[in-house]
């Protein structure tokens, strides 16, 4: 029995010798409420894992249209990637980059570092290009993604983790997104505190235009610029845009739950899940050192080194650069000293500064 439990049964016992009604009716209440609440609890979750457990076209948790979304725009995109004629359009396919890189930005240096996690502060005109930028990304609403993600690390691998990678990788990959919340994630969303957020003017303002400038930002205007500006055809302006682009962006974005999480070394904790991965921090801007971000997640850089292009980090250079002229500021870092300690006593080894004790030498 936990001590708040005992003390609790020890204050009945002294209510009920004074042979006090009220209070004792009022605890003994309190208390078959609380059991209750846990009984259900457990019960919801228990139902929620015999539900998974059934054949898949018997469950009743899928959410089939976003199922049928994604396997529409992954075909239409790898139809795309294959027929695309990259050397007769060059501007088309530059274009698309560059809108994946923008993206890239708004999420990684927006909706991540300054907003989930104040990794730093950024004055109104870098917080409306962050937000541009994120919206140009198609994904779902910023304040939904902040949410996710605070949840994310303060319950990271647990059945309260949106994105949880014991469940395996396709569904910490995109699977999460077609299957409904498991009861934990609800529960626990609920406790995250998202007032900060709130009283930003830039989220505000975005959340509620959010169903207006989705379409229009993230896919109506990048379709149009080929269009008008180069004289690009409509039909492959939409399948650049809107598919091959869209679903490069968002892959990269779930790749650091399931690739980051799963593949890579683990030199400042080797107990977590999350993993050092390069080839995720090539592909965006620098979020795939991850096994130091869960471990310093208040980190601007989201890695120890590598805040410029050359230690792939291109949010962390980009951020620098704003920095110098005033519009980001307050980046946070964990001092050399604390990372060194980390190292040495939580790592793998893996790390290239780990001091190698006399004894180790010998052997």
């Amino acid at each position: 029995m936990a001590p708040n439990e005992i003390i609790a049964e020890q204050v009945l016992r002294e209510i009920v010798k004074v042979n006090d009604p009220i209070f004792t009716a009022s605890l003994l209440d309190e208390k078959n409420e609380k059991e209750s609440e846990s009984q259900q609890i457990e019960k919801e979750n228990k139902e929620y894992e015999d539900l998974i457990k059934q054949p898949f076209l018997k469950r009743n948790d899928i959410k089939w249209m976003n199922l049928y979304f994604m396997v529409v725009l992954h075909a239409v995109a790898l139809y795309g990637f294959l027929t695309f004629p990259y050397l007769e359009k060059k501007a088309t396919f530059a274009w698309c980059w560059f809108l994946a890189v923008v993206a890239n930005f708004g999420v990684a240096g927006g909706v991540h570092r300054l907003w989930s996690h104040r990794a730093y502060k950024a004055k109104l005109p870098l917080r409306v290009i962050l937000m541009f930028c994120y919206l140009t990304s198609g994904q779902y609403s910023a304040m939904y993604w902040i949410r996710d993600h605070r949840v994310h690390h303060k319950f990271s691998e647990t059945n309260a983790d949106p994105v949880n990678s014991r469940r395996g990788f396709w569904f910490s990959h995109c699977g999460w997104l077609t299957m409904k919340r498991h009861p934990e994630v609800l529960r626990k969303g609920r406790q995250i505190d998202f007032s900060d957020c709130y009283e930003d003017p830039v989220i505000a303002f975005e959340e509620k235009y959010f169903e207006i400038l989705r379409p229009v930002v993230g896919f109506l205007l990048p379709t149009l610029v080929p269009v008008y500006f180069w004289n690009e055809s409509w039909y492959w302006a939409i399948i650049s845009v809107v598919f091959m682009r869209y679903a490069y962006s968002v892959n990269c974005t779930w790749s650091i739950n399931s690739f980051a999480h799963m593949f890579g070394s683990k030199p400042y904790d080797k107990s977590i899940a999350p993993a050092q991965n390069f080839l995720m921090s090539l592909a965006t801007g620098g979020e795939g050192w991850h096994n130091y971000h869960h471990v310093f997640p208040w980190d601007y850089k989201t890695a120890e080194l590598g805040n410029y292009i050359t230690g792939v980090n291109l949010t962390s250079f980009l951020i620098d650069q704003f920095a110098k002229i005033g519009w980001a500021y307050d980046l946070k870092q964990p001092s050399k000293e604390l990372i060194k300690s980390v190292i040495q006593n939580r790592g793998d080894g893996t790390h290239p500064e780990v001091e190698v004790k006399p004894e180790e030498k010998a052997n």
